[in-house]
């Protein structure tokens, strides 16, 4: 049928957007039913480009109509399109202009969601883009108070960090997770972010850091005394003495067990670097102030 073929639906519905002598306004809203007729129709024959700019124009259509929700949904599939052709800045974009649309909505997890599906498809092209939207994401539910729905987000972001050997932020997002988990009162969630710092930490060659981030957790009620500050002082205890078979038994077993796959991995290959210097290091430090710079 003429009626559905994709490209005179695009061109009849350009038409009704574009002013002119005999049109003094736009019709967007037969416009924006054209364009998603003819994106499904694009997408179905796999014509992924010319349904992405289908898909964009609908989202544009259904913004003009001030209808926000509609808009962010065509721009999520145009991203899907974007993916479908390797085109990863388009597909950071799309996202983020879907996440502005649910935010116009109000709706702050769909908002994070748009920006979470983006960083996961980025991951590999992309990682510093995905960590960028991943970030973006857990603000946006940090804002609204939903921490607790960012715990995935920062995990997910503290593994991209580790791949990328950058062990100093993927700490801080880690130790981000556990102001978050205290908030939520998440009690065995913080303890595991907390550890997880210290070991990044750790196989840095960075015990100075590990041992400050240690004294740091200890300043908060929910660190002391659980499964993950016993192995924690364990760990650093053997750090110190330089106990090579202590610091593999640990990491082997307890606490480290239960902690994402990408820190178990991380924790196995300890110790890391020159022990005797991290002794050395301990002894002269020892002693040191803790640090007041309270975590809850």
């Amino acid at each position: 049928m003429a009626g559905s073929d994709p490209e005179k639906l695009m061109a009849k519905a350009d038409k009704m957007t574009k002013l002119s002598f005999t049109r003094w306004n736009a019709d967007w809203r037969n416009a924006s039913a054209l364009y998603e007729q003819a994106a499904v129709a694009f997408r179905l024959a796999q014509n992924y480009e010319k349904a992405k700019i289908a898909f964009e124009k609908a989202s544009k259509g259904q913004e003009m109509q001030s209808s926000p929700w509609d808009a962010a949904k065509h721009m999520e599939s145009a991203a899907t399109m974007a993916k479908e052709q390797g085109l990863w800045t388009e597909v950071s974009e799309f996202y983020k202009s879907a996440s502005h649309y649910y935010i116009e909505c109000g709706r702050s997890q769909p908002a994070s969601d748009a920006l979470a599906k983006g960083a996961r498809a980025l991951a590999e092209s992309l990682p510093e883009e995905a960590i960028s939207l991943y970030v973006s994401s857990c603000e946006i539910l940090e804002e609204d108070g939903k921490e607790q729905m960012a715990f995935d987000l920062y995990r997910e972001a503290a593994s991209i960090y580790v791949k990328l050997e950058k062990y100093e932020d993927a700490a801080a997002i880690l130790l981000r997770w556990g102001l978050a988990a205290d908030k939520c009162n998440a009690k065995n969630s913080q303890c595991k972010a907390y550890l997880s710092a210290i070991i990044v930490y750790l196989f840095a060659h960075d015990f100075k850091q590990a041992e400050k981030c240690y004294n740091d957790c200890c300043q908060t009620d929910a660190f002391i005394g659980s499964d993950q500050f016993r192995d924690a002082t364990k760990l650093l205890s053997a750090y110190r003495e330089g106990d090579v078979e202590e610091i593999k038994r640990l990491t082997q077993s307890g606490a480290v067990k239960h902690l994402d796959n990408v820190i178990i991995k991380l924790a196995r290959k300890l110790p890391t670097g020159e022990l005797d210097a991290i002794r050395a290091d301990a002894t002269e430090d020892f002693g040191d102030d803790l640090d007041e710079d309270n975590l809850t």
